[in-house]
């Protein structure tokens, strides 16, 4: 029976020791290193960041062919005994008494070397990049903060939903959508306009790769109550940044019977929920992460953890951008949306901690948002982060049929494209909320990472689609 390198190294509280028991691993060799009457091996198989070592005498069958077939990137099964071990890096070891290849690797070329590789170069490796240290922890924290999204909503009586990722319509009325079609595109089907015929499409209609889906989450949480929905998008805009992706995963919880400060606390509550649990659960990974991709990060994480988050309105954001000691490349305007700049200026040097600002002008937020009292401004929110900026974007949606209808008119939307929507706020309609986390965004938030390519397993982005 196997028994993973993460039971032998740290075993699950209330779980003995396994130190003198016999046990089988396998996995991927990192090292070796022959000292001609035995060989120290140092191996991973992913459930944790540090290797086993495992101690190889010259008595095993077959001792001398094993290692001269024995390289880095190998794979091996070792049967032996978990002992404690003499050396500084390691308290635990296991003595082999059996080693069996597995799979082999030829280091004459294979890519990962025992040498820092750039993460664009890992980029080009996408296949192997898990193997290495860095990547291998951010899966791990990214399965971590997975599960807690999933506890944080579970044990709060979210339902989970579903919603589709092929979509008919535009949640965030961009128009930088990727088109579904099975309709043969060196000679589509044409009708009497001379314009591509999309009833002859499969869906009998254009179709898309889905921005959100809040709009169908928003039908569920007005039966349901609260909901949330966990699942990847699709943005079909040219940006070849950091901060961009083609795809990624949202997760968008809806709240029937909820407005913009209920919104705004199942935000905070969020972020404090799955940060703590990251901090509590993956400690060597985030460890990993303090020590050698950002500096003083867990520091700042238990700090949002136990600080309650600012809130301000846009209005007063603005005053402060505009009085700041500071030149920002972006102007700042009332009107205008905040730029990454700005964001980080307000939750890094003015307010020093996570706030959240509400009340944006109508013109610069979506058709959906429910329009306040000044007629000027609508129930939205942002939660901005130090060094990052926005993490989550969310809004009280409009529930009063007429003044949806009135938005969609002034931003050029179709109605009948909504009907099923605006049905919603005909039959029973309630107050609710809801809010829209990037998950990579996160991702790059809880472990420092640079590039929000290098914390999705395959990065989708222009021109790349490699694997």
């Amino acid at each position: 029976m196997r028994t993973k390198i993460k039971q032998v190294k740290h075993p699950e509280a209330g779980r003995p020791s396994l130190v003198g028991a016999q046990v089988t691993i396998k996995g991927w060799v990192r090292t070796i290193r022959d000292q001609k009457t035995f060989a120290f091996i140092e191996m991973n198989d992913g459930s944790t960041l540090s290797n086993l070592q495992v101690i190889a005498n010259q008595d095993l069958p077959n001792y001398r062919k094993l290692l001269d077939q024995v390289s880095t990137g190998v794979s091996i099964s070792v049967t032996g005994t978990v002992v404690e071990s003499p050396g500084e890096k390691q308290h635990l070891e296991v003595q082999a008494k059996e080693i069996q290849m597995i799979g082999a690797c030829n280091p004459e070329v294979y890519p990962l070397q025992k040498k820092r590789h750039s993460f664009e170069f890992l980029r080009s490796i996408a296949h192997l990049r898990p193997r290495t240290n860095t990547i291998g922890a951010v899966a791990r924290v990214r399965n971590a903060l997975a599960y807690a999204t999933h506890r944080f909503f579970q044990d709060r009586g979210f339902i989970y939903v579903h919603t589709p990722i092929i979509t008919g319509s535009d949640c965030e009325g961009a128009g930088q959508m990727f088109r579904v079609t099975t309709l043969d595109l060196l000679n589509p089907p044409k009708n009497k306009e001379g314009q591509v015929d999309f009833t002859q499409d499969f869906f009998g209609k254009p179709t898309y790769l889905t921005v959100s889906g809040q709009l169908n989450g928003e039908a569920y949480a007005c039966a349901l109550s609260d909901i949330y929905t966990f699942g990847p998008t699709f943005r079909a805009e040219n940006s070849n940044t950091a901060r961009h992706l083609a795809e990624f995963w949202m997760i968008e919880p809806e709240m029937a019977f909820a407005d913009i400060n209920d919104n705004m606390d199942c935000a905070e509550s969020y972020l404090k929920y799955v940060l703590n649990y990251l901090l509590k659960n993956v400690p060597e990974d985030m460890q990993f992460f303090d020590k050698y991709v950002s500096e003083g990060l867990i520091e700042r994480l238990q700090k949002i953890v136990d600080t309650p988050f600012e809130r301000a309105t846009y209005t007063y954001a603005v005053r402060v951008l505009e009085k700041a000691d500071k030149t920002f490349e972006f102007p700042v305007k009332w009107g205008q949306d905040l730029q990454s700049e700005h964001e980080r200026y307000l939750a890094e040097e003015f307010f020093g901690k996570p706030v959240i600002i509400t009340d944006y002008p109508k013109e610069i937020k979506s058709f959906y948002m429910r329009m306040n009292t000044d007629n000027k401004t609508v129930a939205a929110m942002d939660v901005l982060v130090p060094r990052v900026g926005e993490i989550i974007g969310g809004s009280q949606r409009e529930e009063r049929l007429d003044y949806l209808e009135k938005r969609m008119r002034e931003l050029h939307l179709k109605p009948e494209d909504y009907w099923w929507y605006l049905e919603l706020r005909k039959y029973g309609s309630v107050p609710h909320a809801g809010f829209g986390a990037g998950f990579e965004r996160l991702i790059r938030f809880a472990t420092g990472m640079d590039n929000i390519r290098d914390v999705i397993p395959f990065p989708r982005f222009p021109g790349s689609a490699e694997f």
